[in-house]
């Protein structure tokens, strides 16, 4: 079981190396908060003017049926420079950290 978790980082944090940039939103009238990964090496189109670079992704949680339209901007370097969202918020890290702690089920 110990090698599952190496190879795919069973403890359901970030794995250490990662190079993800990670935003948080909620979906408009929703309360479930979502992580959403971007790879800066992969998942990244170049913009039309050819030195800057972005990414569109749509996110849907699984207790809400609101999708969440992100469009993520970096700069030529691959460095997030700005971002939109539509059909919802971005939230910080602290927020999504409160709320998975508040949904993880109570162990006894």
């Amino acid at each position: 079981m110990n090698i599952l978790r190496r190879l795919f980082g069973g403890d359901g944090g970030v794995p250490s190396g990662d190079r993800g940039v990670y935003v948080y939103v909620r979906p408009k009238m929703c309360k479930e908060i979502l992580r959403v990964r971007v790879d800066p090496m992969n998942n990244l189109s170049e913009s039309e003017d050819g030195g800057t670079y972005f990414v569109r992704k749509v996110a849907t949680g699984n207790r809400c049926p609101f999708p969440v339209e992100i469009t993520l901007f970096f700069d030529g370097s691959k460095r997030l420079s700005n971002k939109e969202i539509s059909n919802g918020e971005f939230v910080t890290e602290a927020e999504y950290d409160a709320f998975m702690a508040q949904s993880e089920p109570a162990q006894s």
